[in-house]
């Protein structure tokens, strides 16, 4: 694979073709290849767009390969739903055969048949699954608000899981979001739905798209800049 020493950052890199993108997009992940994906270009245009976004690369690739925290969760740990950390209680609860998670209105509650303590690749599909439930029931419901708001209209909504981005918006117009965006901010939340509707008019990152939302959303750049932290990747 083709590598860009940037500074003292080596970007290694590779590209998958897509016809169907107007423009081109870098996803940086933990452990991969950073992927520049879009219309078929030479490898020196490659090269030529991956070192237009080094800085914005070497920023991303800093943040996901920091070390990863292996420390259990128990009783006095916090886990993080709409913008907040919340008290979370491990309770050993050995009639269970798999463990269990609720969420009261101040605190998270962890039933776990193996003891009072919980590895955080054990709770990450109890978590994933009760993002998914909170979605279902409020994010769904936000996005007929902000049709209604801005008198954008799409052909439906649902929620997905995506390996690298919050959200999408199809051809077809179906808005489909990541479980997980239920861990953030109520407002970083409405900002990602208006980003997508905006897509059912303009489907690329043009400054008509950013005219767009920044008229159904003018304080856009401060949850924009939230989800940047975030790094799943440069497209919403």
């Amino acid at each position: 694979m083709p590598i860009l020493q940037y500074g003292q950052t080596s970007i290694e890199w590779r590209f998958r073709p897509d016809g169907k993108l107007k423009r081109h997009y870098v996803t940086v992940e933990r452990g991969q290849p950073v992927l520049l994906r879009g219309p078929r270009v030479s490898a020196a245009e490659q090269e030529a767009l991956v070192r237009r976004r080094a800085r914005w690369i070497r920023e991303k690739l800093e943040l996901v390969n920091q070390p990863l925290r292996n420390d259990a969760i128990v009783t006095g740990s916090r886990l993080r739903y709409s913008g907040r950390t919340y008290f979370t209680e491990v309770r050993h609860a050995p009639s269970l055969t798999e463990p269990r998670l609720t969420f009261t209105a101040s605190r998270f509650i962890v039933e776990h048949p193996d003891g009072s303590s919980i590895s955080p690749d054990a709770i990450a599909p109890l978590l994933e699954d009760f993002y998914r439930q909170r979605a279902h029931e409020k994010l769904l419901h936000r996005v007929r608000h902000w049709e209604r708001q801005t008198g954008l209209q799409s052909s439906g909504a649902r929620i997905r899981h995506f390996e690298c981005r919050w959200a999408s918006c199809n051809a077809r117009n179906l808005l489909e979001f990541h479980p997980r965006l239920m861990e953030l901010a109520t407002t970083v939340q409405d900002y990602v739905i208006v980003h997508e509707l905006c897509h059912t008019i303009e489907k690329n990152h043009t400054k008509a798209f950013w005219f767009l939302v920044a008229q159904h959303f003018p304080d856009w750049r401060r949850p924009h800049a939230t989800l940047e932290q975030a790094a799943f990747g440069d497209a919403v």
